[in-house]
């Protein structure tokens, strides 16, 4: 479903369905670029045995109107993947992007586009950043460095941390969030307006935890 706001989000509009065949974003957030165009970060797991999962991307450059969808990324099996994060390469807005994201390959995988989202490369794997098939979410802050937040190991949901780059290609673990025994999962990432970084994500499958960061205090 879409909804839009012309005064900040005091008001929305009613909110109606995407077309059919569009997905919008699976789990995490779309970015706009600068000429206004929304792109999506999408996915989907089929129901055959075992679950192929396909990443795909969805592009709107009339508000949400209309969309076009790119086909899959990969092919499901070589590496199974989903809930990609889009970050810009060379600032926000530019037409140079990144996605990072889940796999059952036990790494995050990545994948690039040098014109706006039309159309990216294969994916491939990052070695710095260790999966266990579990949920990301990741940002480019203000001062162009990539962030990510994850799970730094390859089994288990336990410990969750947040990483650096500068180009999206090494990355350095910087900060732990969580390192007791028990699940920390699904983290959602943003910067606001005054720099803060703010992260939520489940505790233990029992609570919403957030968590404030100053981005300036993390070293990479």
């Amino acid at each position: 479903m879409l909804r839009t706001s012309s005064d900040g989000g005091r008001t929305w509009s009613a909110a109606r369905r995407l077309p059919d065949g569009i997905l919008g974003p699976i789990k995490n957030k779309p970015v706009q670029l600068a000429d206004g165009t929304i792109v999506a970060p999408s996915s989907t797991e089929s129901h055959a045995e075992p679950s192929r999962w396909q990443v795909h991307f969805e592009r709107s450059s009339d508000g949400g109107k209309t969309w076009t969808a790119t086909p899959p990324l990969n092919d499901g099996t070589t590496i199974a993947a989903i809930q990609p994060s889009i970050l810009f390469l060379g600032g926000a807005g530019g037409s140079k992007l990144l996605a990072v994201g889940r796999t059952e390959q036990s790494k995050v995988f990545s994948t690039s586009s040098d014109d706006g989202g039309k159309t990216w490369r294969a994916l491939s794997l990052i070695d710095d950043l260790p999966n266990p098939n579990a949920g990301i979410d990741a940002v480019t802050l203000a001062d162009g460095r990539q962030l990510i937040v994850y799970n730094p190991v390859t089994r288990g949901r336990t410990p969750l941390a947040v990483a650096v780059s500068r180009d999206g290609r090494a990355w350095k673990k910087v900060l732990t969030l969580e390192d007791e025994p028990g699940e920390y999962s699904y983290p959602a990432v943003i910067q606001t307006s005054d720099g803060r970084v703010h992260i939520t994500y489940t505790w233990k499958r029992q609570r919403v935890r957030h968590v404030v960061v100053d981005p300036a205090k993390l070293a990479s």
